[in-house]
């Protein structure tokens, strides 16, 4: 991992949102390179709840700062912890709507301008994710066959690795 990276979110439990956003037969993925075993993460848009801020605050910001949508929460879903060294995250899903159509590639308001790790960001469909590799997928997306399988998980998962 960069040490950019590892200085600003790593070697600490950082509490994050992560929305899921369907649209058809699609998720909203946002593309990072420097995460994940080759250097790349496709997961869903999402970063940590500043403190005084509300997790629903949190995720109507993130998903502005990096898709540039404007997003209604609908409801939560499910926990995941992520632990990948040095990064160590206690994730709350929920779902969300979309209430705009202005999808843009963000940014990451933590790193400098030369340092950006959003690649890309679009609506991925379930059958482009079924074939991608794991390593390059957040891990709730490991078994992501269709918008059910995503939208069905409840409970807290632990993908610790």
């Amino acid at each position: 991992m960069d040490k950019n990276l590892e200085k600003t979110f790593g070697n600490r439990i950082r509490v994050r949102v992560s929305g899921i956003c369907i649209k058809q037969d699609s998720l909203l993925l946002v593309k990072h390179s420097g995460l994940g075993k080759k250097g790349i993460l496709w997961a869903p848009p999402g970063g940590e709840i500043d403190f005084d801020e509300t997790a629903e605050v949190a995720l109507i910001r993130e998903f502005k700062e990096e898709t540039g949508l404007d997003i209604q929460v609908d409801k939560f879903l499910f926990i995941n912890e992520y632990k990948e060294n040095p990064l160590h995250a206690v994730e709350l899903f929920f779902q969300v709507s979309a209430l705009n159509d202005s999808l843009i590639k963000g940014h990451d308001p933590e790193l400098e301008e030369e340092n950006q790790i959003i690649k890309e960001v679009r609506f991925v469909t379930f059958d482009e994710i079924v074939i991608m590799a794991d390593e390059t997928l957040h891990n709730i997306l490991h078994e992501a066959k269709d918008k059910n399988s995503i939208l069905n998980m409840n409970g807290y998962f632990k993908f610790c690795r």
